[in-house]
């Protein structure tokens, strides 16, 4: 078959990256040979690349890449190891990992196992040793697609013939996989809380609640599922929705729990997923991206000040809306608040009639970068204009 990069390492039952074959094929019949890293078997998923030069312990541990076999662009990944403060979620949501050259150390104060370990621990597969840029440059002239790793039986047609009858990301409802299935709270870090916050778990990230309860929110995070009579009985002060993975066209239960909560009049805050299901209330399209955005280094301008952030991404849908005009929609006149600067696809939507509004990248990015962590605070005034037509102090 052609498209095999090199010839193959020779099967020798070894440990993880100590020669054993792996086999990674795309869907279009581009196949990679190199050697397994984690865990030995196979993987199925969507192939994207992230182009974060750090952060990759948040990176398999965030939500959002559910289903998803993840390229490193960044050569070497692993050399800091793991932590269990780091993580996103309670484990690991790749389906799958690609590297080019794994980190034989783990280097750092904090580290506490390998990269190699923790994927092998978790059973992610894993592969190294591949021509990660030839991957990445496939992906962007062809478009994410769908792929496979295998370990354990790298016969290549045996192999395209699985990855072709695996499960597209168009039409995935995949949120309600990742979300919490019992509520929960995170407790202002003041004490005494500011805002109580009612949240949607779409596959929220950890230091996203962290992060609002900083600024003195009481944060009650909900199962994806949730309608808005049960967001709405915690009586919050705001309503969040969250990042997550999956076709935002798939959420109408999502989108249902919106209009509920935007019906009254409760201030709105969306990120990511969150952003696609506010637009999606609105009456906006949304449509998956050639490749998607995926990393910590992506310029996003404001379009009301002209300011640049420099912005954290993870999402292959995005939103169909006018960039320089506004539109009007059932809950009044809408406006594109941010636009991505290397591709103009809408990264924010602004309300103008009601109090809501969202943004596609990641203002809490850990590790970074912390360009955009001004949006809470923006969300909390929001929600203290909300008190003080209420009349509340």
């Amino acid at each position: 078959m052609s498209g095999f990069d090199r010839e193959p390492a020779p099967l020798d039952g070894g440990r993880p990256g100590t020669g054993r074959q792996a086999v990674l094929m795309l869907e279009d019949g581009r196949s990679f040979a190199g050697e397994a890293f984690g865990s030995v078997g196979e993987a199925f998923g969507e192939a994207v690349f992230s182009t974060g030069m750090t952060g990759y312990q948040e990176t398999l541990t965030d939500p959002s890449y559910h289903r998803q076999i993840v390229i490193m662009t960044a050569p070497h990944i692993g050399n800091t190891g793991v932590n269990d403060l780091d993580y996103e979620s309670e484990r690991i949501q790749v389906a799958g990992f690609v590297v080019r050259d794994p980190s034989r150390l783990a280097s750092n104060w904090r580290a506490q196992r390998t990269l190699d370990e923790e994927l092998e621990n978790a059973g992610v597969v894993g592969i190294s040793g591949i021509d990660t840029r030839a991957l990445t440059r496939h992906l962007r002239e062809r478009g994410a697609m769908r792929c496979g790793i295998s370990s354990t039986d790298t016969d290549l047609d045996s192999l395209l013939e699985r990855v072709q009858a695996s499960p597209e990301m168009v039409g995935a409802d995949l949120a309600p996989e990742v979300s919490t299935t019992t509520p929960y709270v995170v407790e202002a870090r003041s004490g005494l809380p500011v805002f109580r916050i009612a949240a949607l778990d779409l596959g929220i990230k950890r230091n996203t609640p962290v992060s609002m309860a900083a600024l003195g929110c009481e944060v009650h995070v909900l199962p994806a599922r949730s309608t808005a009579q049960e967001l709405l009985a915690l009586s919050p002060d705001g309503v969040f929705l969250s990042n997550g993975p999956g076709d935002p066209a798939s959420a109408d239960y999502a989108v249902e729990t919106l209009t509920g909560v935007l019906d009254a009049g409760v201030p709105v805050f969306g990120i990511c997923f969150g952003n696609q299901v506010l637009a999606r209330a609105l009456g906006f399209e949304t449509y998956k991206l050639t490749y998607g955005h995926r990393g910590v280094n992506q310029p996003v301008a404001d379009t009301r000040t002209g300011r640049i952030a420099v912005t954290s991404h993870n999402h292959g849908f995005a939103v169909r809306a006018p960039l320089t005009e506004t539109t009007d929609t059932r809950y009044g006149r809408v406006a594109v608040s941010h636009v991505a600067l290397n591709d103009d696809v809408v990264e924010g939507l602004t309300c103008l009639d009601v109090p809501a509004f969202s943004v596609q990248f990641h203002p809490e990015a850990a590790p970074g970068p912390h360009d955009a962590h001004g949006l809470f605070d923006r969300f909390c005034g929001l929600m203290a204009a909300g008190r003080r037509k209420r009349g509340e102090a």
